[in-house]
This record gives C-alpha cells, sequence and structure tokens, in this order.
C-alpha cells in the first residue's frame, strides 16, 4: 500500500512532505517532480502497481512551499541535496536513486554533482536547461513563458495568477485544463484527453498550492534563473531522456545537458512531448534507475 502524506523535521527546523510507493524493502528511487507540482505528480506518470511489479520504492518529496513541505526563504537550487540527504538519513537509505522530470531536472543534476557518494544512478526525463543560455527557450510556447518570466519580472503578480489559478483549480478545473492545453503538441494533448490525467493534474496542482502562490513562484524563479552551479562539474553518470516534440523543455535543453555534463547519455524520442514520454515510459526509466 501506498505511504502518503508522511513528514519529517529537518535539520533547519523546517518540515518536508513526501509520499511512498511500491517495496518498502525495494530498490529505492527518489523522484523530483517538475515545477510548480508537488509529490501528487507521481500518479499522473506511474503507479503502486508498476512500483511494486518493478520492486522498487518511489519516493516523491514536495520541494519547499509546496505540498507537505515548508517554505524556505531565498532558497537555491544547490541547496535542495541537503534536504535530499536529511530524507535518505531518515529513511535509513545509504544509497538510492534519482529521477528528475521537467523542472526537477535542474535538481536532479545539483545532486549528482553535490553527493555523488549517495547516488546508484540519475536519470532525467523532459529536463528542463539553463534559461540563460542562449537559443535553449526560443521554442517554448509564447503564453507559457510570459507567465514564468512573470516569477521574476513581477513576482507580486505571479503569486496573484497563481492563487487565482489554485481557485480556478477548485471551481472551473476544465477550463484549467483546457488552458493548460491549448499550446500543447499532438502527443501531449493525446496524454490530458485522459479524464484520469485531467483528475491528477487539478489535484497536484490543487496541493502544489495548497499552502499559497509563494512557494510555486519561488520554483518557477528558479527554473528560470541561471543555474548556481556548471553542469560541467558533474563526474557521475547521468542518463538523459528527452522527447523531439517537447514545447514545454524544448529538445535544445536536453541537447545542451547532455553535452555539458562529460559523462551522460541522452536518448531522443521523435514524435513525443513533455508529457507523452514520462506516460509512456515510466515503466522502463524505473526498470533502467533499479538495474
Amino acid at each position: 500500500m501506498p505511504r502518503l502524506n508522511q513528514q519529517i523535521k529537518l535539520p533547519d527546523g523546517r518540515v518536508l512532505g513526501y509520499d511512498e510507493y511500491g517495496k518498502p524493502d525495494g530498490k529505492p528511487i527518489v523522484h523530483f517532480h517538475g515545477s510548480p507540482s508537488s509529490r501528487i505528480e507521481w500518479l499522473l506518470f506511474g503507479s503502486e502497481a508498476i512500483a511494486q511489479a518493478l520492486n522498487v520504492r518511489v519516493i516523491v518529496p514536495d520541494r519547499p512551499g509546496m505540498g507537505l513541505s515548508d517554505f524556505q526563504v531565498n532558497r537555491r537550487i544547490i541547496d535542495w541535496p541537503k534536504d535530499v540527504v536529511a530524507l535518505a538519513d531518515h529513511l535509513r537509505l545509504e544509497r538510492f536513486a534519482i529521477l528528475g522530470y521537467s523542472g526537477g531536472g535542474p535538481y536532479a543534476a545539483a545532486c549528482a554533482l553535490a553527493i555523488p557518494e549517495r547516488l546508484t544512478k540519475v536519470g532525467i526525463v523532459s529536463g528542463s536547461g539553463p534559461f540563460d543560455q542562449p537559443g535553449l527557450s526560443d521554442d517554448i510556447n509564447a503564453d507559457s513563458r510570459s507567465f514564468m518570466d512573470l516569477s521574476r519580472d513581477k513576482p507580486w503578480l505571479s503569486r496573484l495568477i497563481l492563487r487565482m489559478m489554485g481557485m480556478m483549480v477548485r471551481f472551473a478545473g476544465a477550463k484549467v485544463v483546457a488552458n493548460a492545453t491549448a499550446a500543447l503538441p499532438e502527443p501531449d494533448r493525446q496524454i490530458v484527453a485522459r479524464p484520469e490525467i485531467q483528475k491528477g493534474f487539478l489535484n497536484m496542482l490543487q496541493e502544489a498550492l495548497r499552502q499559497g502562490p509563494r512557494g510555486a513562484q519561488r520554483d518557477t524563479l528558479l527554473m528560470i534563473s541561471p543555474w548556481e552551479f556548471r553542469p560541467q562539474d558533474i563526474r557521475m553518470q547521468v542518463q538523459l531522456w528527452h522527447g523531439e516534440a517537447d514545447r514545454n523543455a524544448p529538445p535544445a535543453m536536453g541537447s545542451y545537458v547532455a553535452d555539458a555534463i562529460p559523462n551522460s547519455h541522452i536518448q531522443f524520442y521523435p514524435g513525443e512531448g513533455h508529457l507523452s514520454l514520462f506516460a509512456k515510459n515510466a515503466e522502463e526509466y524505473l526498470r533502467f534507475l533499479a538495474d
């Protein structure tokens, strides 16, 4: 059975929330959700049945300010490995794999740099790249990019829009889904057309905004800000998977990160988007990380 809505107290006094799926004694894989998102994201792409069948233990923490995790003032991407180590120590995990999705990709890269001795493997699916690198974000939908930029240029307006989005999730969920789907490529629209995906997406977003918009705004800001570390300094092996039709994190981002990390490999999938790639291949990625 899933072990949901768990929390631990971190060394600095903050609370970190997380869910677990699969076998308690299975191969541990820590999943980093997208941005803005929450631990519930796992149910969009995976399931308890898949985790059980593959003999893995999937652990999904909320990043600060989202879901059940306390907000962290002035946090940086490179701060995240400390929280991950604290969670792993609490769960008595000596070593574990990491799977970063979308906006969780930079956090996976930060862990590969900062705590390689604790990691067995690192995988990144549809990962975001550094937005400050020329050309990497050119193919992102204009409306999406404008929303992202507000987190930096007008943070108060970004938080207001996120707060309104949280209200719409509760009272006008179909409109939220329609707005989110409008600019997606066809492979992603096919995934979002599934009723269970729409319900999961709304639940995920509502949970991300449970504490209000501060955490989601900060997470979006960090996603579009320069990384505080150099991927070129990562020494452990990193596996990347990317859809060629991705318009949330364009393929150029995957290529850049793969080229920057010395010991990395990227697999591109023709005709797959940001969501469809993970939805169709989650079992394959878990199997790779557990091997």
